[in-house]
């Protein structure tokens, strides 16, 4: 085996060493459960609530956000906003002012739960973000599902 022989030896060798390690390293690291779930991908969702779930009267909704952070009504800082749950209506479009009626749930004070009590029937709740003065983040900051209430 010449010199040159041997260094085109060492070299592939250290190659193919290197790729098995970037793959072993690869395999151990954790993947996240977040990144596969989509319906977080939108920026909010329902902890405890799936589309097409029954519940019973009184539930509880717990509400998350992803992307952003939750701080109270009034609260102007870039990155923040506060939860509304919306009955039986869609999202509110950006920049709107979202309505404050028995429709329209505002959670002002940066709750991320609440306990709800509806009739049975079929309902849509949508989940929706807004910015300190209640201004909607659109459709990319809502969360439409639908639930039975049974008796």
């Amino acid at each position: 085996m010449t010199i040159s022989d041997f260094r085109s030896f060492l070299f592939s060798s250290m190659a193919a060493c290197t790729a098995i390690g970037i793959i072993a390293l690869t395999m151990l690291i954790p993947h996240s459960d977040a990144a596969a779930d989509e319906s977080r991908a939108t920026g909010v969702y329902f902890e405890n609530l799936k589309d097409g779930g029954k519940v019973r009267s009184p539930f509880k909704v717990i509400m998350g956000v992803e992307g952003m952070t939750v701080a109270p009504a009034g609260t102007m800082d870039e990155g923040t906003g506060h939860h509304h749950l919306i009955v039986n209506r869609t999202f509110i479009s950006p920049g709107q002012i979202i309505p404050a009626d028995k429709e329209h749930l505002h959670f002002g004070k940066g709750e991320t739960e609440t306990e709800l009590t509806l009739p049975p029937g079929q309902y849509t709740l949508t989940l929706q973000f807004a910015d300190g003065l209640h201004r909607s983040y659109g459709e990319d900051m809502a969360r439409t599902i639908r639930i039975e209430v049974e008796k």
